[in-house]
């Protein structure tokens, strides 16, 4: 699954040797939401901790990166990967600074797939209808 997110660079960690052939750099992300943001922590692996050497902590950036799961011992695991770090242009990612799915090999934009298909409505649930369950 590949996501892009905008944010502030909070936190940027040397790249640490996990074994004899295998490097990791972690990089923790500052990203707007509401009036809490999130600092969410992202790793970059083998040649791409080397992308990380053209940025500086305080800097706009917007991070391509795939979800990663696994078990280990009996536990759970979850980890961003990135794979594309840039300036960030000062636009927003589909509809804010939140993370979302991008589409690769579409050509662009698709009618049939709305950049933000649940989009959020200030208006009130119609009342004395609050079951929004189709079965």
């Amino acid at each position: 699954m590949a996501f892009e997110v905008i944010g502030t660079l909070h936190r940027l960690f040397p790249t640490e040797q996990k074994s004899a052939s295998f490097q990791a750099r972690e990089f923790v992300l500052e990203i707007p939401d509401g009036n809490y943001p999130q600092l969410v922590k992202f790793q970059a692996v083998q040649d791409r901790c080397a992308m990380l050497d053209a940025f500086s902590e305080g800097e706009q950036l917007k991070v391509s990166f795939d979800l990663r799961g696994r078990e280990w011992n009996g536990k759970y695991l979850t980890n961003l990967n990135a794979w594309r770090i840039e300036k960030s242009t000062g636009e927003a990612v589909a509809g804010g600074t939140t993370s979302a799915p991008s589409r690769q090999n579409s050509g662009g934009g698709d009618e049939n797939f709305p950049s933000n298909p649940f989009p959020e409505s200030k208006e009130p649930p119609a009342s004395g209808n609050f079951d929004d369950l189709p079965f």
